[in-house]
């Protein structure tokens, strides 16, 4: 598929089968939010993007107002959850998401670069970086599929 096929494949939404990391020394692969982890991703055609990412049976705050919870509770909600929003073109067989906002502080103004495998309804997005602190590579693997409709029959 060349570049502008590849994007319009990508329009729309897309929710998480599973993330795992593999690593370069050979440990077991591990699950950043668990193995159900639940996950949207949005692409629209005016070139926007936002990926959201959660560890499934979040815990619930005691108190109902995210302001007033303890620092605890935050940190564990923080620790939970993932999102970023922003731009994103495709360039070379890769989607570039531009961050513009996220939860993490340090991820806007980079550019996340993104390998594309299309499987029918599948989507694999896939990256590597270096695990902080030391030469071992991390291969992260985020498969996608389209969500069935609301009202259709078939699951």
């Amino acid at each position: 598929m060349n570049d502008t096929a590849l994007r319009a494949a990508l329009l729309g939404a897309w929710e998480l089968v599973a993330w795992q990391i593999d690593y370069s020394d050979g440990r077991d692969c591990s699950w950043p939010f668990g193995p159900a982890a639940r996950g949207l991703l949005l692409y629209t055609p005016e070139g926007l993007m936002s990926a959201a990412i959660s560890k499934s049976g979040r815990a619930p705050l005691a108190s109902t107002s995210a302001r007033h919870a303890s620092v605890a509770q935050k940190a564990a909600a923080f620790d939970s959850y993932f999102h970023y929003q922003g731009s994103f073109h495709v360039e070379a067989g890769t989607v570039v998401h531009e961050v513009r906002e996220s939860l993490n502080p340090d991820f806007p103004g980079t550019r996340q670069v993104r390998t594309i495998e299309f499987d029918g309804d599948s989507l694999v997005l896939s990256a590597q970086d270096l695990l902080p602190g030391s030469s071992v590579q991390r291969f992260h693997r985020l498969q996608w599929r389209r969500p069935v409709r609301s009202g259709d029959a078939s699951v």
